[in-house]
This record gives structure tokens, C-alpha cells and sequence, in this order.
């Protein structure tokens, strides 16, 4: 096991040095983020990265993420062009010793939450969702500025897109993946990279938009579209445990052999569709963070771990979910049980 930490670069508040002081981290999660989604990153972007943690002592073994174009996911006659692009993409990273590839299939948004400093008994703040908030938002009016969306889209080109996907369903956007990873997966297995894909955050349909990583049974038809040991999944506690319908030790049973990386954090669930984040610890939420643990090594799991979203604490403010003292309780909270259940090397 591996314990690793999100890096956003050098524009991140969370600077790089502050990450390296955190005593078991050993590698940081970062990306290319100054180029278009679907466009080539140059060695020199990614040596950047790369340079950056080996100067502070830390790796960059894992990319979050690699964005996987809308014409992909739409399936529209342009997306062997941006195919192409994204393999020669995880050939360049390869090249330069990264070994797993974090990335999502959700159509527009990435994940979405309808607030972002929801105030907890404690005096910190997290990220929150709510149905009914979500509900009454209009993305094709652009009403929405939330991470979980690209705001580079103007108005006119969001209700474009959102207009294609009113022909794309479930079935469609399944039939686009199938496509994306049959060309996808051999190019990183034989490069020697671990695809792991994460779940829809929320699990389920937003906007009228389609979401396939949502729950058991959909987890085992994305598994068997391309069954390959590096055609695997980013095990998002946080996403999926956002439905109290999810089994998180049942799926991880599911998965097994092929969770490559995990996504390790707390929600409480407050109602149907509703829930806050947490602190990491079990107390905190509505998830046993320490069964998980023990279902991911009981898999044979021997992945990469992170601490994912936290609360704003200690007065500190910056990128939603992504500020330093929370996640570095997490970090030192999720090491603590896998060495607990002998997990770690001393």
C-alpha cells in the first residue's frame, strides 16, 4: 500500500513542501492542467510534475486524472482523434514511471455538490449535496459555478452539449465505453499502466444526464466490458457510499483483483440524496472506514490510497474539499489502520 496525496500543481495553496511534512506520504496524485481536455501533454508538463515531488523526496506514480473528451462519451465520428491522443498520452507517462491512471465517464459534470462551506456542529465546513437544492438548479442557464463542471464551456456551448446528450441513455454511454476502453486498455497494459476508473459522484443521474458507476450491479457490467486485470476501478468510499442502497464491502467482493487505487473518506448520509462530508473517522459518518480497510486487504488489495475530500478547518481556506490539515488528519488516520491490520512495511 502506497499512501498518496492530490496535488494541484503549482498554482495549489497546498504546496508541495507542506505535502512532503506529512509523515507517510509517499507519492503525490497530480496532472497536466494547463492543456484542453483530449489534447496532447508534453514530456516536458509531465517531467514537471515529476521533478517537482522527486525534489521533496515523493513520487508521481498516479495521474488524477487523464479527462476523457465529450466526443467520447457521445460517440460522435471525432473521438478516434481525441482515442489517439489519449493513448499516446499514457505512453508519455509511462515513459516516465507513472503506473496508474485515475479517470471518470461522467457526461459534463464531474462530481457535484449544491454547497460547498456547509457548516458542521464543530465549527469546520465541508462539502454538501442536496437533491432538492440540485433540483432547482439550471445548468443550461449556466446558474451553476460549482467544481464539478467546466466552466470553460460559454452558456451557448453547455446547452449544445446538453442538447446531444438527450440521445445518449444508459445503454448508449455503455456502448461509448466499450468502445474507449477496447482501444484504450491494451495500449496501457502493454505501457504497463493500471486503468482505474471512478464511480459517478453522486451515484446516480443528474440534469437528465446518464451515469453508469453507480452500484453493484453496474460495477460488474463496467468489469466485464473488458475483462482485464488493468482494466480496474478507483474505489471511491465517498461516491459510492453517498447511496445507503451501496454494499461498499460487498462491491469491493466484486472488484477484487482489479482496485487499483482508493478513494478513502466519510459522509454522513442525512437523507434520501442528501449527505455532508465528514472528518475521515468512522465516528464522524455514516461509513466503518475500518471494515473497508479490512475488505480492500481481505480482496488483496496493494494499491495506491489517498485521503480525498476534507472539511475546512483550523480557520484555513482555499480549494473546496482540498485544503491541507483535514486531509493530513486522514492521511494519518487511514495509515494508522493499515498498519493496524499489518498492511504497511516498518
Amino acid at each position: 500500500m502506497k499512501m498518496t496525496f492530490r496535488w494541484y500543481g503549482p498554482k495549489d495553496p497546498v504546496t508541495i513542501d507542506k505535502i512532503r511534512q506529512i509523515p507517510v506520504i509517499d507519492s503525490i496524485v497530480s496532472a497536466v492542467y494547463d492543456v484542453p481536455v483530449g489534447e496532447l501533454w508534453s514530456d516536458a508538463s509531465i517531467l514537471g510534475i515529476k521533478n517537482a515531488a522527486e525534489s521533496v523526496g515523493l513520487t508521481f506514480e498516479v495521474v488524477e486524472s487523464v479527462p476523457v473528451h465529450e466526443d467520447i462519451k457521445l460517440g460522435l465520428k471525432t473521438r478516434d482523434k481525441y482515442i489517439a491522443n489519449y493513448t499516446t498520452n499514457l505512453e508519455r507517462l509511462a515513459a516516465h514511471g507513472v503506473k496508474c491512471v485515475c479517470y471518470n465517464f461522467m457526461p459534463v459534470f464531474d462530481w457535484l455538490r449544491s454547497e460547498l462551506k456547509s457548516g458542521l456542529a464543530d465549527g469546520s465546513n465541508a462539502l454538501a449535496y442536496d437533491e432538492e437544492t440540485v433540483l432547482k438548479m439550471n445548468p443550461a442557464e449556466s446558474e451553476l459555478s460549482l467544481p464539478g463542471w467546466d466552466e470553460s464551456y460559454t452558456r451557448d456551448q453547455l446547452k449544445g452539449l446538453l442538447k446531444q446528450y438527450e440521445n445518449v441513455d444508459e445503454e448508449k454511454l455503455f456502448d461509448n465505453l466499450r468502445y474507449f476502453l477496447e482501444a484504450v486498455i491494451p495500449v496501457a497494459e502493454r505501457v504497463g499502466i493500471d486503468m482505474a476508473i471512478h464511480p459517478d459522484d453522486p451515484p446516480w443521474g443528474i440534469f437528465g444526464l446518464p451515469r453508469i458507476i453507480t452500484d453493484k450491479e453496474h460495477l460488474k457490467r463496467f468489469l466485464n466490458l473488458y475483462p482485464a486485470r488493468n482494466n480496474g476501478v478507483t474505489f471511491c468510499t465517498g461516491s459510492f457510499g453517498a447511496s445507503a442502497d451501496n454494499d461498499l464491502l460487498e462491491m469491493i467482493g466484486v472488484a477484487e483483483g482489479r482496485i487499483h487505487f482508493a478513494h478513502l473518506r466519510n459522509i454522513k448520509i442525512d437523507a434520501y440524496r442528501r449527505f455532508h462530508e465528514t472528518g475521515h473517522p468512522s465516528k464522524e459518518g455514516s461509513l466503518d472506514m475500518l471494515a473497508i480497510v479490512r475488505a480492500l486487504l481481505k480482496s488483496g488489495f496493494d494499491g495506491y490510497v489517498r485521503p480525498d475530500h476534507g472539511r475546512m478547518i483550523w480557520g484555513e481556506t482555499g480549494r473546496p474539499g482540498y485544503g491541507l490539515y483535514d486531509r493530513a488528519l486522514g492521511a494519518m488516520y487511514l495509515y494508522g489502520l493499515f498498519e493496524a491490520e499489518g498492511a504497511v512495511s516498518k
